[in-house]
C-alpha cells in the first residue's frame, strides 16, 4: 500500500513537472490542458490539423489518461473527435508503438525498444502522434477499411479521392466545435508555427507546489518511437 502511494506521488511530480515544461515551451499544433484540475492523471488535449495535410483546419479533441505508475507504464491516448484513419480504432484509441508496453510480443511485429520506455514523455507522444496522422503505418492497421482507402489514394497519387473526401468532411464537422469553443483553429503555416503557451493552470491549487519544482530531473527527449514503415506523399 505504502509502494502503492509512494508510485501516486512520483507520478504526480512527473507530471506536474511535464505539464509546466508544455506550457514554458508548446508543441506547435497543439493545446494541452487538464481535464479537472484536481486530477493530474486525464489530459484534454486540441489538436490543430498540420498546413498542407488532409487534416488542414481541423480540431481534433483527444483525452490522455496516466497509470499511477507513469511513467513506468504508458499512458493512454484516444480522440473524442471521430477519425477515419488506418491507425485509430473506431473508439478512438490510438494504436502506436510508443503507447504499448514494452514487452516482447512476437505476434505483433515490433521490437520491444519501439514501445514505450519510461524516458519517453508527453513530448514525444504527441510528436509520435502527429507523424502518425501524416504518415499512416498499413502493414498494422486498427482500421482495415481506413487502411485499404488509404492505399488506393497514395497508389493512385491521390486520385481515388475517397480518403481525402471522409477526412476533408470531418475536418469541416471540427469547425463547428471550434466555433463553439472560441478557439480560432490555424490556417496558415506562420500561425501553426506559433507557439502559444497554454493556459496556465490555477496557482492557487493544492496540486501546485514550489517544492515540487526544487528538484531537477533530466528530462531526455527523443526522437519518435513511431517507425514508417508505409508512408505516402501528400497531395499539393
Amino acid at each position: 500500500m505504502a509502494q502503492r502511494g509512494q508510485s501516486g506521488a512520483s507520478s504526480q511530480k512527473a507530471l506536474m513537472l511535464e505539464m509546466r515544461n508544455l506550457q514554458e515551451e508548446p508543441v506547435e499544433g497543439f493545446r494541452i490542458t487538464l481535464v479537472d484540475e484536481a486530477d493530474l492523471y486525464n489530459w484534454e488535449v486540441a489538436i490543430f490539423g498540420p498546413p498542407n495535410t488532409h487534416y488542414e483546419g481541423g480540431y481534433f479533441k483527444a483525452r490522455i489518461k496516466f497509470p499511477v505508475d507513469y511513467p513506468y507504464s504508458p499512458p493512454a491516448f484516444r480522440f473524442l473527435t471521430k477519425m477515419w484513419h488506418p491507425n485509430i480504432y473506431e473508439n478512438g484509441d490510438v494504436c502506436i508503438s510508443i503507447l504499448h508496453p514494452p514487452v516482447d510480443d512476437p505476434q505483433s511485429g515490433e521490437l520491444a525498444s519501439e514501445r514505450w520506455n519510461p524516458t519517453q514523455n508527453v513530448r514525444t507522444i504527441l510528436l509520435s502522434v502527429i507523424s502518425l496522422l501524416n504518415e499512416p503505418n498499413t502493414f498494422s492497421p486498427a482500421n482495415v477499411d481506413a487502411s485499404v482507402m488509404y492505399r488506393k489514394w497514395r497508389d493512385s497519387k491521390g486520385k481515388d479521392r475517397e480518403y481525402a473526401e471522409i477526412i476533408r468532411k470531418q475536418v469541416l464537422a471540427t469547425k463547428v466545435e471550434a466555433e463553439r469553443d472560441g478557439v480560432k483553429v490555424p490556417t496558415t503555416l506562420a500561425e501553426y508555427c506559433v507557439q502559444t503557451k497554454a493556459p496556465a493552470l490555477d496557482e492557487g491549487s493544492d496540486l501546485f507546489y514550489d517544492d515540487y519544482y526544487d528538484d531537477e530531473m533530466d528530462e531526455d527527449e527523443e526522437d519518435c518511437c513511431y517507425v514508417e514503415d508505409d508512408s505516402g506523399t501528400e497531395e499539393s
